[in-house]
C-alpha cells in the first residue's frame, strides 16, 4: 500500500516545542537519511506531521510497512516508518521516526503472518491451532512489500505443522528468517500451556506512572528526545 503524508521542517527542539506542536495539531518527527553534513556523515532532519493522518496509515492493512510518499516543503521522498511513540493513557501519537528508501534497492522488513481456513485437526480431532510465529522477516524491493503472508491451514491434522520453508515462495520476496522456524501447528488442548505465572506477576505489579510506548521496526538507532 502507498500513502501520502505532508510534513514541515522545524528548527527548534525540546519539550516546549513538542507541546506547542501538539497544541497546533501536529507531532514532532525525525527523517533519517539522504542528508549529509560537512563531515560527510548522514544527518537527521527534524520535521512535524499530522498525527491523525499518520494514525490512519498505521491502522491500515500494511501498517508499519506502508510505503509513504512524504512531502517536505518542495521535496517528495519515499519513506518507511522506523518507530513511533504512543501515550499509554490517551493512545495518542507522540512522536514518529521515518527513514528514506531507494525504490531500486532491496530492504529487509518484518511482515505479519495470517492464516486461512480451519484445520481438519480442529474439526475432526478436537485439537487447537497454536500460532508459534506471527511475524517473519523477508527481503524485497520497497514496491513489493506484501501486506501479510497468508498460509492455508485447512489440511493440518493433529501434530502437524507449517514452517516457513513450507510457505509457497513468491518471486517478489525471499525469506530472511530461518526457513525451519515453525509458524503454526495443531496440538492437543492439554499441550497448550496457560500463562498463569505471567498473568499473576502482571497482576501483582504495582501501578505506576505510565511511560510512552515505543513501537520499533527492526533494529534502530535511539531517536533524540523530543518530548
Amino acid at each position: 500500500m502507498d500513502a501520502r503524508l505532508e510534513a514541515v521542517k522545524r528548527d527548534t527542539r525540546g519539550k516546549n516545542e513538542a507541546r506547542r506542536l501538539r497544541v497546533k495539531g501536529q507531532i514532532p518527527a525525525v527523517l533519517y537519511g539522504g542528508v549529509t553534513g560537512p563531515d560527510g556523515k548522514p544527518q537527521a532532519t527534524s520535521i512535524a506531521v499530522d498525527p491523525k493522518a499518520l494514525m490512519g496509515i498505521l491502522r491500515s492493512e500494511s501498517g508499519l510497512n506502508t510505503l509513504i510518499g512524504l512531502k517536505v516543503g518542495d521535496e517528495d521522498v519515499k519513506v518507511l516508518m522506523r518507530e513511533y511513540q504512543i501515550d499509554p493513557v490517551s493512545s495518542k501519537l507522540l512522536h514518529a521516526d521515518f527513514y528514506r528508501i531507494a525504490m531500486d534497492k532491496l530492504l529487509t522488513v518484518t511482515v505479519q503472518v495470517s492464516v486461512k481456513g480451519e484445520a481438519k485437526g480442529i474439526k475432526q480431532q478436537g485439537g487447537l491451532l497454536d500460532f508459534v510465529h506471527r511475524e517473519v522477516e523477508i527481503e524485497c524491493l520497497p514496491a513489493d512489500i506484501p501486506e501479510h503472508i497468508e498460509i492455508d491451514v485447512t489440511e493440518l491434522m493433529l501434530g502437524q505443522s507449517i514452517r516457513l520453508r513450507d510457505v509457497a515462495t513468491n518471486p517478489k520476496w525471499t525469506p530472511v528468517s530461518d526457513p525451519d522456524i515453525m509458524l503454526v501447528h495443531v496440538v492437543a488442548p492439554r499441550a497448550v500451556a496457560e500463562p498463569v505465572a505471567a498473568d499473576a506477576a502482571a497482576a501483582a505489579t504495582p501501578a505506576g506512572a505510565a511511560e510512552p510506548e515505543v513501537i520499533k521496526k527492526g533494529k534502530v538507532e535511539k531517536a533524540e528526545e523530543e518530548k
